[in-house]
């Protein structure tokens, strides 16, 4: 397994194709993915492109650190799932964020995969809400040091 930064271009077909199936292609093109401190990371077995993240300096307004990160859009190909290409994606990301002294990582994570944010280390925080079309979600952060 190979993980390295990639360009926004390169998540919107695993984005697409694992996380919005019934929206629009352009659904998956995020207004942030050029901003000047955004960032995503790609992990790729035997040459494809397997597991994708995006990571962009966002605050969430009831965490009072100062210097915060939003991961969005992470999606792994189901058949990948459970070979640790996503933990590895969060890892590689985890370094960079190290080096930008970040304190804070945090999404709006589908319930769905809650458990596994948790084994990365993340913690619920606040209820549950609902996103039209995708389901319900919840905030989950971690801390970083």
């Amino acid at each position: 397994m190979k993980v390295l930064r990639i360009e926004a271009e390169q998540t919107y077909t695993l984005r697409h194709n694992i996380l919005r199936p019934h929206q629009p292609f352009e659904a998956c093109q995020y207004d942030t993915d050029h901003d000047e401190h955004a960032f995503h990371i790609g992990a790729f077995i035997e040459g494809n492109l397997v597991s994708v993240a995006s990571f962009y300096m966002e605050s969430y307004a009831e965490f009072t650190s100062p210097k915060q990160y939003r991961l969005r859009a992470m999606a792994t190909v189901e058949e990948f799932r459970n070979k640790g290409a996503g933990r590895e994606v969060i890892h590689y990301a985890e370094r960079i964020l190290h080096e930008r002294k970040a304190d804070i990582l945090w999404c709006k994570g589908r319930t769905s995969v809650q458990k596994y944010y948790q084994r990365l280390g993340f913690q619920a925080y606040g209820d549950v809400f609902d996103y039209p079309e995708l389901g319900p979600h919840v905030i989950m952060y971690k801390t970083l040091s």
